[in-house]
């Protein structure tokens, strides 16, 4: 198990997507706080819906932070022909998923496809006294779809996961919420915004202050133009093509009901303390963020 040392922040981050423009602003976004590669963590799914493929998931390799395995990542070292997103047959998901993952198979370089094949499906870690885990859907199952309306859901991964905060991502939208003693922390995607009718995108951080263990999302702008533009060039997922500008996903298909209801409702940062108690000698101040 990593143990991070709690005197900076760690940024935590799931879906690049494909998307190259997005994946620089997050890298870029990162050295202006001051954080490191190696006190970064992506939840998986570096390749899906937008257009580089490849320059993504060789940005990402090359830059050094720690990535587990998403379903696709899965999928792509083993050359198989469909995404497992766990996207109902018939749906308008599924439809979609023809025109993006067959775009992205046959552009990820077989030395981009070890890399993937080579990356942990999990990841454990200390921070401040915490035990966190890191999955990319639920605990057991890599494309479990999770979200913080599913109570009976978060329960039962929580009670799997045997962590203080599971750290996931696969769902696509950011948000933290308490199950027991637990806490299930998704910080969002980098690479499709969060179906609240803006084009930004989401990441999270975990630091340590004089109250305790924060975690916080925070949204990311981006040149989402070039994003959608590069997609529209090759007509291959209009749909989420005009997602990256409208901020509307194109298929509402995976939501429950409440975050269905959601749509188009400009998101809110979140915050949370976990821990209130903090000896001095461990205390730091967490660093300054936008």
């Amino acid at each position: 198990m990593l143990e991070f040392t709690p005197d900076a922040p760690l940024l935590v981050f799931g879906g690049p997507y494909s998307n190259l423009q997005a994946t620089a602003a997050l890298i870029t976004e990162a050295e202006r706080l001051g954080i490191p590669p190696d006190r970064v963590i992506c939840t998986g799914d570096v390749v899906a819906y937008c257009a580089d493929p490849e320059e993504t998931s060789r940005r990402i390799a090359e830059w050094g932070c720690h990535v587990i395995q998403g379903n696709c990542e899965q999928q792509l070292a083993e050359g198989a022909q469909d995404c497992a997103c766990n996207f109902e047959d018939g749906s308008a998901c599924a439809a979609l998923a023809k025109g993006w993952y067959p775009f992205a198979l046959a552009r990820v370089s077989s030395e981009m496809r070890a890399w993937m094949g080579g990356l942990p499906e999990t990841l454990q870690f200390k921070f401040a006294g915490l035990t966190f885990r890191v999955v990319h859907g639920g605990v057991s199952l890599v494309n479990r779809w999770v979200f913080a309306s599913d109570a009976a859901v978060l329960a039962e991964e929580c009670q799997v996961a045997s962590s203080d905060v599971i750290i996931a991502g696969h769902a696509g939208l950011p948000f933290i919420t308490r199950s027991g003693h637990q806490t299930w922390f998704n910080p969002g995607v980098v690479g499709m915004p969060a179906n609240d009718g803006t084009p930004d995108v989401w990441y999270g951080l975990i630091t340590l202050g004089r109250d305790g263990v924060t975690l916080s999302t925070h949204r990311l702008a981006y040149d989402h133009r070039t994003a959608s533009a590069t997609m529209r060039r090759f007509g291959y997922a209009n749909g989420y093509a005009r997602a990256l500008v409208t901020g509307l996903w194109p298929s509402l298909d995976i939501l429950p009901e409440a975050e269905r209801g959601m749509t188009g409702k400009r998101l809110r940062p979140r915050l949370t303390i976990l821990q209130r108690q903090v000896p001095k000698s461990t205390s730091a101040q967490p660093a300054a963020i936008a």
